[in-house]
């Protein structure tokens, strides 16, 4: 059978920029790859999600994770890389420092593509697990990396373990730090400021190159790190400029979280499709429009 011809328009059409995630899946949609799907789409790039493992988790905390062999990574990774153009690469937690190794290998033999690391809190984790993966991460991807993205206490307690000093690390020491590990470019955020304020900071060791502060939510969120990193690595693919992708990436985050709601019992989680949502308008109009009929579903029959 001859391929499917396409109307000239849409074979001249500029197709959306391609983000490869590596990331776990997270079976609540707080994080992992459904999240990174969903923000990449959302802000107008395609995602090439590759699965590195699978938490066990709820809304509210992480019970387990389950890593995939580092073969089957690397085996999805090449397989679609040999076959689609990538324009960022996005990495988040692939659970082993086995796994990071094969992404780093990945990383080096396609070095012309910049890539975003999220470190993501792994405090559900052992002691043990925790160090070994950081250790990888440090020594494997960070010298990998263009941009380095994590909350402020994260890396602080990462990358500064012996801060000895009275006062809170800047964006620009832990940029600093990083940089010692051949990190371009650092992406600090919940900087705690006074009067309920925090602060968000794009960073290298010589300067600081963005800044935004928002006013602190009164709930707990979970999955904002995932959206906030996949955000910035789709914007990038679409051709942004960092400073303007920054931008850009923390002002959807604010309105994801803004718009955020509570599908469980625990956590909040950020509403990435936010802008697909009907108005409070439309919604009032739809359920007083007795016009449109109810076309009901007849019940399942099929017996198992």
């Amino acid at each position: 059978m001859p391929p499917l011809a396409l109307p000239e328009e849409v074979e001249a059409s500029q197709p959306p920029a391609c983000v490869m995630v590596f990331n776990a899946n997270d079976p609540s949609g707080a994080g992992g790859l459904a999240g990174d799907v969903t923000a990449i789409a959302s802000v107008g790039a395609h995602a090439l999600p590759i699965i590195t493992g699978a938490y066990a988790r709820d809304t509210a905390e992480v019970f387990d994770h389950f890593p995939f062999d580092e073969e089957a990574v690397a085996e999805q990774a090449r397989a679609i890389l040999e076959d689609v153009p990538v324009q960022v690469i996005k990495v988040g937690f692939v659970g082993s420092p086995e796994n990071l190794s094969a992404i780093a290998e990945m990383a080096t033999d396609y070095a012309d593509i910049p890539l975003v690391a999220y470190m993501p809190d792994l405090s559900w984790w052992t002691e043990v697990q925790i160090d070994l993966y950081l250790d990888a991460f440090r020594e494997l991807l960070l010298p990998q990396a263009t941009v380095l993205v994590g909350n402020h206490s994260t890396l602080w307690r990462w990358l500064l373990p012996d801060w000895g000093s009275d006062r809170s690390p800047s964006a620009r020491d832990i940029a600093k730090a990083a940089h010692e590990h051949g990190v371009a470019y650092t992406l600090v955020t919940g900087i705690p400021l006074p009067d309920q304020f925090i602060d968000n900071v794009l960073a290298t060791p010589q300067a600081v190159l963005g800044s935004e502060k928002f006013e602190r939510f009164e709930a707990v969120f979970a999955g904002a790190g995932d959206t906030l990193s996949a955000a910035l690595a789709a914007l990038l693919a679409s051709g942004c400029d960092l400073v303007e992708a920054f931008t850009e990436a923390v002002s959807y985050l604010d309105r994801c979280l803004d718009a955020g709601f509570r599908p469980g019992m625990g956590h909040i989680l950020p509403d990435r499709m936010f802008w697909a949502q009907p108005d409070a308008e439309d919604e009032s109009d739809t359920t007083s429009d007795t016009s449109i009929p109810n076309f009901g579903l007849p019940p399942h029959d099929t017996q198992h």
